[in-house]
């Protein structure tokens, strides 16, 4: 089988995806493993549109994290802030892809070009920055097939975004009831 998307140029630094199902505890496990470092930015994908579901999830998440981390809200271009804060952080924790693949379904709708460029763009820079990032993503390909069109492009486009980060990943876990199980690399000490 031919390689599906170019391999990055090894790096230095320490890129960790950490995948799983809704509640399955990704985002509590990611926020463990960025923990003891001083200087965390944390990228906020999720935009409060609504009054209700999304900004409490929201406000959840906010509660759960310490408030000396940065946070920086960007919904798409998430390999401009990689490289930004890169250079001022000790690590970077992205919460999540599975939404930045919404945001980028809805700002470029039927421009497959473009959105495969910012999902380019976002590889590129995990495999230039200077240093450590956990990404945070919904798995999604063990679930029912969605009934319309969109959903599955939806899920589709996901597990490309998810299939392509742990390519360039050295730790992928997949977090199952709160536990991590290792798919790529290993656990930390």
């Amino acid at each position: 089988m031919p390689d599906l998307w170019p391999q990055p140029k090894p790096h230095t630094h320490n890129v960790t995806l950490v995948l799983g199902g809704v509640r399955s505890g990704k985002s509590r496990y990611a926020q463990q493993l960025v923990q003891r470092y001083d200087r965390v930015t944390f990228v906020a994908t999720a935009e409060a549109r609504d009054d209700f579901e999304m900004k409490r999830k929201i406000e959840r998440h906010q509660s759960e994290r310490p408030t000396h981390w940065e946070t920086v809200e960007e919904p798409v271009e998430l390999a401009r802030v990689i490289l930004s804060a890169g250079q001022e952080s000790e690590v970077i924790l992205i919460d999540c892809l599975t939404i930045f693949t919404a945001n980028l379904l809805e700002r470029f709708g039927e421009q497959t070009t473009a959105e495969h460029a910012e999902v380019g763009a976002l590889c590129s820079s995990l495999a230039a920055t200077v240093c450590p990032v956990v990404l945070v993503s919904n798995e999604v390909g063990s679930g029912i097939v969605p009934e319309y069109a969109l959903g599955r492009r939806f899920r589709d486009l996901v597990g490309e975004i998810n299939q392509r980060v742990a390519a360039t990943a050295d730790n992928v876990y997949l977090l199952i009831a709160g536990l991590p199980l290792v798919l790529k690399g290993e656990l930390p000490r």
